[in-house]
């Protein structure tokens, strides 16, 4: 990830409108910020949410409530909570698919 060219920015992400994106189960909506080909989202998920696809996409991903359960197409899994976060290239280690029981709020940089 190369951070773009740009002029200092402050967020009010409750400014911010959502929109919803459907997993396999559950739903995510996501605030996003978008600066050339970076994205930075406050992203939400559903209680019994599951991500409808596997990921290759590198994110540095931040826990700020809830937990996330983050599952590798290899068969590793990994829970996360608050304070926790998870750092992965684009085509790294392992595709990833993101679910959660209780739901979760994280902070995403792309």
């Amino acid at each position: 990830m190369k951070l773009p060219t740009s002029p200092f920015t402050v967020t009010d992400w409750s400014k911010v409108e959502p929109t919803t994106h459907p997993g396999e189960t559950g739903e995510a909506k996501w605030r996003t910020l978008n600066i050339g080909d970076l994205r930075v989202r406050m992203v939400e998920y559903s209680p019994g949410y599951l991500a409808d696809h596997w990921c290759d996409r590198g994110h540095v991903i931040y826990i700020v409530k809830g937990e996330l359960d983050s599952e590798l197409r290899d068969g590793r899994k990994f829970k996360l909570t608050p304070g926790m976060s998870y750092q992965v290239s684009d085509f790294g280690d392992a595709a990833h698919r993101s679910s959660t029981a209780v739901g979760a709020t994280l902070f995403i940089v792309d």
